[in-house]
């Protein structure tokens, strides 16, 4: 009997998440109740922030972020090659202009000194940016001290896409606290540490931009007398004060999100167990792990390897395909943005961005979820030997 496919991925519910949608499910809010609210506390409170604000879901985020900061026509928005598409399709929502930076060849995050070489060459010709994203890419946090440095010296506003990231730290501080940032952004999809079925949050310290997505996320309506223009008709009145969306979270997704954040701090801690067992299961095969920087712990979203081609007579394709067929549930993250046929039409190339590219021909993602068992991990050395022909 073959064995069961092993996801990349895989949420981790119990009892308790299903019991907290069922007492929604019983409960008078479907939508707009007191949910959103506790999963909002939950999360701003665990990372250190002052601000919650659940949403739709984490591309949701990115948007309402750019937007509240004046993102328009005429901007740029910066963020890395190696990141799924949300982190730069955020900017060209709000009709600005995206460009990339590369990123560190072992870590694969936005590199601070590409980036910094990159600002003095904008300065000059009159294009800086007016936001960067970083990228926490497999949930280790970029290097950012440095990049909010560069933020001092050249104006622009950060977006931490921390949408991997949630469960981990940065110089002994949890990430989502925003204090080397303007706002961070969060995702809930079931593959995430925690999920909300779907869902995103950003957390701020910034009161100001706090209420500004809130409101943009609620088509842009306040039923806060104090911030209408004149006077208010009586307790049902709205104004729509700017053009927004409904991006709201449901409290069925909240209450979900809000159950799952008792057991982040055991899901973070055997992650890193996994992270741990892989370095010590791989060590001797023709591949190598992401670079750790000792300046943070990882969430570890993902476990990724770059394969050694010079070592093996396979392809990554090879490989790969290999691994699928023994049932180990490979995927790759990501495929460079800049080499997407939307983006090339905007004038991208292959070789503008060449650590991102060099990284996306030899990588592979490993599963990586909590209820993944030591024998798994094993099971996946076993895989890997046979498709690097070993």
């Amino acid at each position: 009997m073959a064995e069961e496919t092993l996801p990349y991925g895989r949420q981790s519910l119990d009892d308790e998440d299903i019991q907290a949608v069922v007492d929604v499910l019983k409960s008078e809010n479907l939508t707009q109740g007191p949910a959103i609210g506790r999963f909002e506390k939950a999360v701003s409170e665990w990372c250190g922030a002052k601000h919650g604000i659940a949403m739709a879901n984490g591309t949701a985020t990115l948007h309402l972020a750019a937007k509240a900061m004046g993102l328009k026509h005429g901007d740029w928005l910066w963020t890395s090659p190696i990141t799924f598409v949300a982190s730069a399709n955020a900017g060209r929502y709000c009709g600005a202009s995206v460009d990339f930076v590369d990123v560190d060849p072992g870590t694969i995050n936005l590199c601070p000194e590409r980036l910094a070489a990159k600002l003095e060459i904008a300065e000059k010709e009159g294009k800086l940016p007016k936001i960067v994203v970083p990228v926490h890419f497999a949930g280790q946090s970029c290097d950012m001290e440095r990049i909010h440095a560069l933020s001092q010296k050249y104006g622009f506003r950060i977006i931490e896409d921390g949408a991997h990231a949630l469960g981990g730290n940065y110089q002994g501080e949890r990430i989502g606290n925003c204090r080397w940032s303007d706002v961070v952004s969060h995702s809930f999809h079931p593959v995430k540490i925690v999920t909300s079925g779907e869902g995103g949050m950003i957390t701020t310290n910034d009161d100001e931009l706090a209420w500004h997505i809130g409101m943009l996320r609620m088509h842009g309506i306040t039923r806060d007398a104090d911030r209408m223009i004149g006077e208010s008709d009586g307790p049902w009145y709205y104004q729509q004060l700017e053009l927004g969306y409904n991006f709201r979270m449901t409290d069925l997704q909240a209450a979900l999100g809000a159950s799952q954040m008792n057991k982040l701090d055991a899901f973070a801690t055997r992650r890193r167990e996994i992270a741990n067992l892989y370095d010590q299961a791989l060590a001797e095969l023709p591949l190598r792990p992401l670079a750790r920087d000792p300046k943070g712990i990882s969430g570890w979203h993902l476990y990724m390897i770059r394969l050694n081609l010079k070592e093996i007579t396979r392809t990554r394709r090879q490989v790969f395909e290999s691994l699928r067929a023994q049932g180990i549930g490979v995927n790759v993250h990501y495929i460079p943005v800049h080499l997407q046929p939307d983006y090339m039409k905007l004038g991208f190339k292959a070789g503008m961005f060449p650590e991102a590219e060099r990284y996306y021909e030899e990588c592979i993602t490993l599963p990586m979820f909590p209820a993944m068992t030591n024998e798994d991990i094993v099971r996946v050395r076993k895989a890997l030997v046979v498709a690097t022909g070993g």
